[in-house]
């Protein structure tokens, strides 16, 4: 049976306690800065948490406008204060489980960190397939995720790091390799899809939408 924890605000509190002792978080969201585009207008953050990614896109790119979007009470509510009378951040209740809504209109630039492998995989590749519609013509999608290792060892290795032991694991994850969720990606009909950085089980996968002139007519 599908589980996700993630309604629950002590189990929100316990990530956000717990996610500095990550290794090599930081590192992740630096290569996914620095591989966004310096002119954006619009950016969309699946999951955003309590808006750690959207701060930091925000200084990098000042006169973005952003919307943030996730279902937990307890991140909404931090984000919320977080960007309180911030007009630039629109911050917005939805579940990654539901299809994203057309009114949200286009973005230059879709990105996630550590949200979406809480969901299927038939999502994942749904939600993928919805990101690439939402996206203007050479936009892009950036994953900073949490992926499968290939076997059993490795992956309690990567919990070992965290002094997580196996009995303790996430049952929310619902985790896929990084071949996998590339294919997905070429399959939709992303461009220039590549995992951009890695370490262990965190890996930033990303692809790009066509611009107009390489699409098919």
């Amino acid at each position: 049976m599908t589980v996700n924890l993630w309604t629950d605000a002590a189990h929100a509190e316990s990530y956000l306690t717990k996610r500095a002792h990550i290794p090599r978080r930081v590192e992740g969201y630096e290569v996914l800065e620095e591989l966004l585009r310096e002119r954006l207008e619009r950016v969309l953050d699946l999951g955003c948490g309590d808006g750690e990614l959207v701060g930091r896109i925000m200084r990098m790119c000042p006169g973005v406008s952003a919307v943030a979007a996730d279902f937990s009470p307890e991140m909404l509510k931090r984000v919320r204060a977080r960007f309180a009378g911030d007009a630039s951040v629109s911050v917005v209740e939805h579940d990654l489980d539901e299809p994203l809504p057309a009114a949200w209109g286009e973005f230059d630039a879709v990105v996630s960190a550590f949200a979406i492998h809480h969901v299927a995989d038939a999502r994942k590749q749904a939600l993928y397939g919805e990101v690439f519609g939402r996206l203007r013509p050479g936009g892009t999608f950036l994953n900073l995720e949490h992926i499968a290792s290939p076997t059993t060892e490795l992956h309690e290795a990567f919990l070992a790091t965290m002094g997580i032991a196996p009995s303790d694991d996430d049952p929310s994850n619902q985790l896929a390799s990084v071949e996998e969720q590339l294919g997905w990606l070429r399959a939709i009909g992303f461009e220039q899809v590549d995992c951009h950085w890695k370490y262990r089980e965190l890996a930033l996968l990303a692809g790009q939408r066509p611009s107009r002139a390489g699409l098919v007519p």
